[in-house]
């Protein structure tokens, strides 16, 4: 049935509520104790209605969207709106559980009650520095099974009547490496549901209960009737890509992850037939985060502005074979998940390429996000320490431009952890902290550049894992566009025993002086690289972010000494 909106009118509320959740998300950042929600924001909000649809997400990472939604809906199923009380908080982390994407990321859910019933949800989640389980950090590449990766926390009530449970925050922290730390961000949790249950609470009461809920009705129809508008204008057929991961976690052949996009009027399916069975470690998806994958990549192809609800939910239909690494079974590992997440997205992006103008195609980005991790003691023997950092590469070039250097892209949304901060909280070394040279595609428009991050030991009996991937497979270029550059682990780079690691490696002992030189992945280039202008190759040479060598195999010799006395004023 047709309906008619006030588009200002639904604008108007959709940013009312994503206000609301920039209040919560400023609550949670500040006033968190650990450097990986503080420092680098690894956290995310959200608001559900009263039967648990996404009314407003704020803009943090979008695979957050998926813990969101599944806490919600495991809370739902789990408890009645019945047994809720104002001042009720549970916890949830599960993927298999409750419908979590990996265990570090707890989410904490609240009901918020007017006028004696459950009417909305906040909801909040954020990235623990550990959970427990195999290593520090709980995530490692290599893991078999989700038994390994932490605790595993179905729906508990975990705050009833605005009152914390001992017991269950005895339970939770008591199985991590950072029992204090986990109790302070988990209480900084529970209480940023609380300050948005306050706001949403002030709103009814401003508004009335009625006319919020009509809005939110008319918000989450609007969206989806605009999204339906968007898909009908695409090409009715079926168009496939598909990307890969260099291993499964436990060395091997690249895994092909293929989509099929599948337009039929205003009716889009994503069909992942064909996609690898699921991997023997940790590179698994598990459901929630496939839909967060797919509902960002189709709101950033076909509509970047769609207000971030549950209304695109149903113009989508996503389907996985069963065992497959989009879709896998119980117990298969997740921890890594965000890696492949974000070579799904690639996958996605490139089957919507044939559908979209060229000037709206972007080449693939690094699509790979690195998570670093280092652990021992901390200084004057003051109990122990989990440092994690998620490190950035090179954006995918575009029509009008390069890529963008050194930064996260797709599914994660992170900062980086300040030399500064990591120096002054952990008994490490930042050696360097710089772009890489040479690592972005050449062409009309360059891949950006990848990140150089260097990192020593200050003491004996640090503990180092990482879980990485384009190793092996560089970021396709587009429309003659060159490849993105691989990435790089090296132990001591500096040194006579240095040492080319593996992407995926974990609880590596360092010794006092020892260094881990992660060198991240570039982006593709855009168009032929004989179409690049003299000024911009030259700007590349000067700034150093393309050797001279390179750049004579990749443009040819007459056009770099052409961009070089172009530098140098010497070409009219």
């Amino acid at each position: 049935m047709s309906q008619t909106f006030d588009p200002v009118a639904v604008e108007v509320f959709s940013n009312r509520l994503l206000s609301i959740t920039e209040d919560m998300g400023n609550t949670l950042i500040r006033s968190s104790f650990s450097t990986n929600i503080k420092e680098r924001r690894d956290c995310s909000v959200g608001l559900f209605d009263g039967n648990g649809r996404l009314i407003a997400q704020a803009s943090h990472v979008p695979l957050h969207l998926g813990s969101l939604m599944g806490g919600v809906q495991a809370v739902l199923e789990t408890y009645s709106t019945q047994e809720m009380g104002a001042g009720d908080a549970f916890i949830c982390n599960d993927p298999y559980l409750a419908g979590g994407t990996h265990m570090p990321d707890i989410s904490i859910v609240s009901p918020v009650v007017i006028d004696g019933a459950v009417r909305f949800f906040t909801a909040n989640i954020a990235h623990h520095s550990d959970v427990g389980g195999a290593v520090p950090g709980s995530i490692s590449g290599s893991a078999r099974t989700v038994f390994e990766e932490g605790i595993r926390i179905p729906p508990i009530r975990v705050a009833e009547g605005g009152t914390i449970s001992d017991d269950v925050m005895r339970l939770v922290c008591s199985n991590t490496r950072e029992p204090d730390e986990r109790a302070l961000d988990l209480q900084v949790q529970v209480a940023t549901n609380a300050r948005g249950t306050e706001l949403l609470v002030e709103l009814c009461a401003r508004s009335g209960l009625q006319a919020v809920l009509s809005a939110v009705d008319d918000l989450l129809a609007y969206t989806g009737r605009r999204l339906r508008n968007r898909i009908a204008q695409l090409t009715d057929g079926a168009y496939r890509c598909t990307s890969y991961l260099d291993d499964d976690g436990q060395g091997g052949d690249p895994v092909p992850i293929t989509v099929t996009a599948h337009v039929d009027g205003e009716a889009l399916t994503l069909d992942f037939e064909g996609t690898s069975p699921q991997a023997r470690g940790a590179m698994n998806v598990p459901e929630s985060a496939l839909r967060a994958t797919v509902y960002y990549s189709v709101k950033t192809l076909l509509d970047p502005n769609l207000p971030p609800n549950g209304g695109m939910f149903e113009a989508i239909e996503i389907t996985a074979p069963e065992g497959c690494l989009v879709n896998p079974c119980h117990p298969a590992a997740v921890g890594a998940r965000s890696i492949t997440c974000n070579k799904v997205a690639r996958a996605i992006f490139g089957a919507f390429a044939p559908l979209l103008p060229d000037e709206a195609v972007m080449a693939a980005g690094h699509d790979s996000i690195p998570a670093i991790v280092f652990s021992g003691e901390r200084r004057n023997g003051a109990g122990p320490f989990v440092y994690l950092e998620t490190v950035g590469g090179g954006s995918g070039a575009r029509a009008d431009s390069d890529g963008m250097d050194a930064v996260h892209v797709h599914l994660t949304n992170t900062s980086n952890l300040p030399a500064e901060a990591l120096e002054h909280e952990y008994p490490l070394l930042v050696d360097e902290y710089a772009l890489v040279p040479n690592s972005g595609g050449a062409g009309t428009q360059r891949g950006g550049v990848g990140i150089a991050r260097q990192i020593s030991a200050m003491q004996d009996d640090i503990i180092f894992s990482i879980r990485s991937d384009s190793h092996v497979i560089g970021a396709p270029g587009v429309f003659g566009g060159s490849e993105g550059g691989t990435a790089d682990l090296i132990r001591n780079a500096d040194g006579p025993d240095r040492e080319s690691l593996s992407s995926k490696v974990s609880h590596i002992e360092m010794r006092m002086g020892e260094s881990m030189r992660l060198e991240t992945a570039g982006g593709g280039g855009y168009g032929a690289p004989a179409e690049r202008t003299f000024a911009a190759l030259a700007t590349d040479l000067r700034d150093e972010l393309v050797s001279k060598e390179k750049a004579e195999r990749d443009y040819g010799a007459e056009m770099v000494r052409r961009a070089m006395a172009e530098t140098e004023g010497e070409l009219e």
